[in-house]
């Protein structure tokens, strides 16, 4: 089967990474770029291993989340929709058989929390794995008083733990929130279709998810 490491060796797939990146830059988006992809990545990966999936399921999973935002590059908006067909197209000509494809496709066209839903594992690993990445290493602005509030919670996060509990079955995201930075109701007024989304992901996977933020447990 194709691996990852034969992903990450693709030209094409490195060039439509980094075109997105760049007009995402000229947008004033957030970074989606390699650190993102690499976190989700393995986290995706790291979900379905630990609940104890077939190594292809963890194989694709990983995939998944090193190509699933590889659509900002034709634009923004239902960039999930079309990075689904560019990678089935891309995974088609490196010779993945068409189940894996498709559901590699399946995941990567349900990530958006405007547009998607879990659909199978690999989905509900992906949007687990991509709705916990928060943190001020996202934040590409570096002029602070041009902050919108994207730019702010990203930023007011100083650390972000996110762990799997195989035994209590659960996934938690620990939150550190510098409340000097952005108050915690900002978090919330962003990201609380991200944090629905993420408990049916969980759902899906028959697991909890778990929501810490300054050491008070909200989900």
């Amino acid at each position: 089967m194709i691996t990852l490491e034969e992903v990450k060796k693709n030209t094409e797939i490195r060039h439509l990474i980094q075109g997105a990146q760049e007009q995402l830059n000229a947008l004033g988006y957030t970074e989606h770029s390699f650190r993102h992809i690499g976190i989700v990545s393995k986290r995706a990966g790291e979900i379905l291993e630990t609940l104890g999936y077939e190594k292809e399921r963890i194989e694709l999973a990983k995939i998944a989340g090193y190509m699933h935002d590889i659509g900002n590059c034709v634009n923004r908006y239902d960039h999930a929709h079309s990075g689904a067909i560019l990678a089935y197209n891309i995974l088609k000509d490196m010779g993945m058989d068409c189940k894996n494809r498709t559901d590699i496709m399946m995941a990567i066209g349900n990530h958006d929390e405007q547009t998607g839903t879990a659909v199978n594992d690999i989905s509900a690993a992906l949007i687990l794995a991509d709705k916990s990445d928060v943190h001020r290493d996202r934040v590409i602005n570096t002029n602070l008083s041009t902050f919108d509030k994207h730019d702010k919670v990203n930023y007011a996060v100083t650390n972000a733990n996110f762990t799997i509990d195989k035994n209590q079955r659960k996934v938690i995201l620990n939150l550190k929130i510098d409340t000097k930075i952005s108050p915690v109701l900002d978090y919330f007024e962003i990201f609380m279709d991200r944090t629905m989304m993420s408990k049916y992901a969980a759902k899906f996977l028959n697991i909890w998810f778990e929501l810490i933020i300054n050491d008070t447990k909200l989900l």
